[in-house]
């Protein structure tokens, strides 16, 4: 091949790793595009065919046809800048995730109430069957070095997570994001994704640390640095939003100042040892609240995060994910030990909370099905895992195809809940799916 020639040739050894990492991120973008469209097509959310995606470009589909071409495309030299850009994206994906929260998300004590109800529902019940199941099945999958405990509660809480901003997105598209289940829902929601970072905060610290007292200093580091950030810093960027409220502009010098907190954010999350993400988030629960600035963020930001490093992510954790890795009746049926725990413990749970504080059975399961998806969460969650060594390559791959299962679950289940008939009854404007639209998965977000 010419290029090969040309590499063979060239001395300038920046031109040689732009020339290996560019082909492989316009085969991400190009397969993402495609199987993005195609799950539009089969009225399912954007971001389970970017998901499939990146399963897709790893070993179990490209890898397994066409060995020779995966290996020229996602070259050794490669993947250590797909992992940076992919960590970049994730950061500021989570910072927008954290900034698009509403805090102020329900409206009144009994709304506030329920949502507290709806999100202890959402993570109790999926938590500890998911961590029963990983504790039953940890010495056939666990790492040896790594504690049944930790192992039990790592799978616990990557089932107990809920995709918030898909949620959101579906609510937003429906009209429902300000009738009393929608709001409710939302709120419940990002609680849970806010207790699931916080729990995956302390598994790192805990898996990380040289022993008790390290663990114990990284959480109070983890601990001070949310204090401050929630405290010094959001008081010291209230200006800022009042500013861009009045006048409705958000220029460079605005944005320079939120990257820049956000990257530092991740540095030194990432250096006490409870990953970038992290940082991330608490960063974006930090900025103005302000509906002007929050919109500002996310109309400058979400599309280049979305397009062009999101899938940089899913084709890396495609090409940790092997799913004939889990083929066999015994990885099998661990699989679907996970699956069942995960799914029941957050569809029911879900369901049966809502109903026992007034909702219809419908509205019950239909919030039980938005609850139960898992979308980019999740993959967030293992991959962090995966890169901290708390689970081996085969239980990344089952939570994989745990994601994405129940991801393209989502939203049949919320339609045979509630058909469009009575979802108008809800809400005055509320709107049938419009899925030609553009899906980002991101009103506030792409999950």
């Amino acid at each position: 091949m010419p290029t090969t020639t040309f590499l063979a040739a060239t001395t300038d050894k920046n031109l040689e790793l732009v020339l290996r990492v560019l082909p492989a991120i316009v085969v991400i973008l190009a397969t993402s595009a495609v199987c993005g469209l195609l799950a539009i097509r089969v009225k399912q959310p954007r971001v389970l065919g970017e998901m499939v995606a990146g399963v897709l470009l790893g070993p179990t589909l490209f890898g397994a046809l066409f060995p020779d071409a995966q290996k020229a495309v996602f070259t050794p030299e490669a993947k250590p800048v797909l992992y940076v850009l992919s960590t970049i994206g994730l950061t500021l994906f989570m910072f927008l995730v954290g900034a698009g929260l509403d805090h102020a998300g329900g409206n009144g004590r009994k709304d506030a109430k329920n949502a507290a109800v709806l999100a202890v529902s959402g993570i109790v019940p999926s938590l500890l069957l998911g961590a029963a199941s990983g504790y039953l099945l940890y010495d056939r999958l666990s790492r040896p070095d790594v504690t049944p405990f930790e192992f039990a509660l790592f799978v616990g809480g990557a089932l107990s997570i809920t995709a918030f901003p898909m949620l959101a997105r579906i609510l937003y598209e429906r009209g429902l994001e300000n009738s009393q289940l929608g709001r409710m829902t939302l709120l419940g929601a990002s609680v849970d994704d806010a207790a699931a970072w916080c729990l995956l905060a302390v598994l790192t610290a805990m898996h990380t640390g040289a022993g008790a007292l390290q663990a114990l200093r990284t959480i109070g580091l983890t601990a001070v640095f949310a204090l401050v950030m929630l405290t010094v810093v959001s008081r010291l960027l209230r200006p800022m939003g009042v500013r861009v409220e009045r006048t409705g502009r958000f220029g460079f010098d605005e944005m320079y100042v939120v990257v820049g907190i956000v990257l530092l954010a991740g540095l030194f999350t990432d250096y006490i040892g409870i990953y970038s993400v992290f940082g991330g988030f608490v960063a974006g629960l930090a900025m103005p609240r302000e509906p002007a600035f929050r919109q500002a963020l996310h109309t400058r930001m979400m599309d280049i995060v979305c397009v062009l490093l999101l899938p940089v992510f899913f084709a890396f954790s495609g090409l940790n994910t092997e799913l004939g890795g889990i083929a066999g009746w015994s990885m099998i049926g661990a699989f679907l030990l996970m699956f069942t725990a995960g799914f029941a413990g957050k569809y029911a749970g879900c369901a049966l909370a809502m109903r026992g504080i007034g909702f219809s059975w419908r509205e019950s399961w239909a919030v039980g099905g938005l609850m139960n998806a898992r979308g980019l969460m999740i993959l967030i969650f293992i991959n962090i895992g995966l890169a901290q060594g708390m689970i081996t390559k085969e239980v990344f791959s089952m939570l994989v195809l745990v994601a994405v299962l129940t991801t393209a679950g989502a939203v049949p289940l919320y339609r045979w809940a509630l058909p469009e008939r009575l979802e108008r009854r809800m809400s005055p404007t509320a709107q049938s799916v419009t899925t030609g639209a553009p899906s980002t998965e991101a009103a506030p977000a792409h999950n």
